[in-house]
Formats: structure tokens, C-alpha cells, sequence
């Protein structure tokens, strides 16, 4: 077999690491279904359905019942108006506001129970 000598640019079959990461992550990307989430929109998304199954968790702890129902319906509208939100800030806002939100509710129950 004989040693093969420089080969001109653009010639052969060599694959750079860069060139191929990209081509992986093509062709990874090519396989996904369309509308299929990125891994960050599913973190997120779990993490807005992880919210929302505490609040309703918390909700089941309040004592009057009328008082439950109207917060279960104010959750579920809330999360129903912003469902579909896409801007990351927005979105990450809004799970801050709903874990503050799940606190005061919270804390207001433990001291319900003193």
C-alpha cells in the first residue's frame, strides 16, 4: 500500500471534530418529529406540571370547601390562560410567581393549623 501524499483542500474523506459534532447534531435533530420540544422547553415544561400539581396538592389541604373550589378553578384558569406562553423569560417569570404564590398559600395553612 503507498503512503498517499497531501491531498489537496476539499479532497478526501477526513472529518474534522467540529464537522462532525455538527453533523451529528443534525442528523440527531433530523430524526426528532417536528414540534417535537427541545430538552430545555421539556425541563421547563416539567417543571411548570411540577408547580402545578403542588399548588393543587396545597389546595386539597384547605379546610372550607368552597374556598377549595374557588382556588382550584382560579389555578386551573391561570395555567390555562398562559399555556401558551413560548417566551422563556415570560415563562420563567410566571413559575416564580407561581412558587411564591404556592408559599403564601402554604404558610397561610400552617397557620390556619396553630
Amino acid at each position: 500500500m503507498a503512503a498517499a501524499g497531501p491531498r489537496p483542500p476539499g479532497e478526501g474523506w477526513t472529518v474534522t471534530a467540529a464537522a462532525g459534532e455538527a453533523e451529528l447534531c443534525v442528523m440527531a435533530a433530523s430524526r426528532l418529529p417536528p414540534g417535537a420540544l427541545s430538552l430545555k422547553q421539556f425541563l421547563r415544561r416539567q417543571q411548570v406540571l411540577q408547580l402545578y400539581r403542588k399548588i393543587l396538592r396545597a389546595i386539597r389541604e384547605v379546610p372550607a370547601e368552597a374556598d377549595r373550589h374557588y382556588l382550584k378553578d382560579w389555578a386551573r384558569e391561570e395555567f390555562r390562560r398562559n399555556k401558551d406562553a413560548t417566551e422563556e423569560d415570560a415563562i420563567r417569570m410566571m413559575i416564580t410567581q407561581g412558587n411564591m404564590q404556592l408559599q403564601e398559600l402554604q404558610r397561610t395553612l400552617r397557620l390556619a393549623k396553630s
